[in-house]
């Protein structure tokens, strides 16, 4: 049930940027100050903002803006986590102390505050937030990984590889790799979801993708001082992110539970 409740939840969100692609009510970025602050009409489904832009349209476009740069973030995160988490928990020995000892002192640091850290120095673009992001998630997926290899490395058919004559990197490739896809697949449902929330923490601070672009955090944000006058400026992208991280939460929920086969029976 929590499965079909996120699927339909994220089949909605897709659904919401392929519309957007090939159309939208207005103009996003269009600046009408005759309809400043229109209450929620036939015309307007979602009102328009302070500088009369249709909020509608606005959201749909940061949908787009803010699913591809919590993607781009999480891919990153997990193509470079899971190289270093095989070669952690597989070659063991130095590499894995090295590796390890980067991770943890990452780790140390608040994964939000690490990525303002970045951010600072890399400036404002959709770009240096998907590094920034996929900096501060790869050492969670580098720890996860590890952890799986270091059990699949001691079971038969590893040895089994070696005797059929491959060498460590087609072990890895071919037996230790597809092994560990269940928990990368769970990780990375669980990823979006904060790549999505930390996003829009960075826009809302100010420092996510600049303006005029809108996502959902810098919506957020512009609608600070209209919240007495125009609640549904803050209403409509507040609902967004949490309607979007629900789905992920429940599908992320719903596919640790199929991909366990403990849980599934």
């Amino acid at each position: 049930m929590n499965g079909r409740i996120g699927i339909s939840l994220l089949g909605v969100l897709l659904l919401t940027i392929l519309l957007g692609l090939l159309w939208m009510p207005y103009d996003p970025n269009a600046i009408d100050l005759t309809h400043s602050l229109a209450v929620p009409d036939w015309h307007h489904w979602f009102g328009t903002d302070e500088f009369g832009r249709d909020v509608m349209s606005r959201s749909m476009l940061g949908a787009r803006i803010s699913v591809l740069i919590s993607l781009g973030a999480v891919a990153l995160a997990i193509c470079v986590g899971t190289t270093l988490g095989i070669l952690a928990g597989y070659v063991r020995g130095w590499t894995d102390r090295l590796l390890m000892m980067v991770t943890d002192a990452v780790l140390a640091f608040p994964g939000i505050l690490l990525a303002l850290a970045l951010m600072a120095v890399l400036g404002s673009s959709g770009s240096s937030i998907i590094l920034a992001l996929a900096v501060a998630y790869t050492p969670s997926v580098v720890r996860v990984v590890r952890g799986t290899v270091l059990s699949i490395r001691e079971r038969e058919f590893i040895e089994a590889s070696y005797a059929a004559g491959d060498n460590a990197l087609q072990t890895m490739v071919r037996h230790v790799l597809p092994n560990i896809v269940p928990p990368i697949v769970v990780l990375a449902t669980s990823l979006f979801g904060w790549a999505l929330l930390s996003e829009s923490a960075l826009s809302f601070l100010g420092v996510g993708v600049p303006p005029p672009a809108p996502t959902w955090g810098n919506m957020l944000s512009a609608s600070r001082p209209y919240m007495d006058v125009a609640s549904w400026l803050s209403i409509v992208p507040g609902l967004c992110i949490a309607g979007t991280l629900l789905g992920v939460n429940l599908l992320g929920d719903a596919l640790r539970d199929w991909l366990d086969p403990r849980r599934r029976s």
